[in-house]
């Protein structure tokens, strides 16, 4: 455990000191451990107002003895709850790779799902709000013949509050019954390569129902890439 747990802290480290927005990063971290401001105030000692104003970028950025001290704590509350949120992502955090994965990234803040669909230039067929802290995208086809249930658990990186993109679509009834399936969901669903009037109408009614929103894009994909790492 102790391997992984350096593994992860290395990674919200390089996160938030390569941020252009540290604050923003330092809430998107907060929030995949599921822990508020009050709790990661009483664990650092300080007021709730002072991670608060991180956040907000109202307080100069955090410098290294502080960030490193924010991790700290967020690693001894998820120590303390049976480490949730460090378990939850082992394969991850040692270098799990699947070749159904095109790209994966977590972004450096959350970002609301109106934004995430006009970088890839997509249409919302079914509208909810959400917000997105990464994204997966998945060559669909190689991913429906040879995913097993627990593999499709960890295409979610380190949350679940992200974008599963599939390529290589024809009419989006199946990425979406494996979503239906499965017990963790997406923020949003992305189905690449085909046009919104040729979606099946039985996965805009899974969307509905998980109350997923779904994207449809034909934006190139290395263009999509490129639009996405840029946000």
């Amino acid at each position: 455990m102790d391997t992984l747990i350096k593994a992860l802290a290395d990674k919200i480290s390089g996160d938030i000191v390569f941020s252009d927005a540290p604050g923003k990063t330092i809430k998107k971290w907060r929030q995949i451990f599921e822990i508020s401001q009050k709790e990661l105030a009483q664990k650092l000692g300080v007021s709730p107002s002072v991670i608060s104003d991180y956040e907000s970028d109202r307080r100069k950025s955090p410098g290294v003895s502080f960030v490193r001290r924010i991790i700290e704590a967020m690693l001894e509350i998820d120590k303390e709850r049976g480490y949730r949120t460090v378990s939850k992502y082992k394969d991850l955090l040692t270098g799990f790779k699947l070749d159904v994965i095109l790209d994966m990234r977590e972004f450096g803040e959350i970002i609301d799902v109106r934004k995430f669909v006009r970088a890839i230039d997509g249409e919302m067929l079914t509208d909810f709000d959400k917000f997105v802290s990464g994204y997966t995208i998945v060559d669909s086809i190689k991913a429906i013949l040879s995913l097993n249930a627990y593999d499709f658990y960890r295409l979610y990186g380190f949350t679940t509050e992200r974008a599963l993109i599939f390529t290589k679509v024809s009419t989006g009834r199946s990425p979406m019954v494996a979503v239906r399936v499965a017990n963790l969901k997406p923020a949003v669903v992305v189905l690449h390569g085909i046009d919104a009037e040729n979606v099946d109408e039985i996965a805009i009614k899974i969307a509905e129902i998980e109350r997923i929103p779904l994207i449809a894009t034909q934006m190139p994909l290395d263009d999509m890439i490129k639009a996405l790492r840029s946000l």
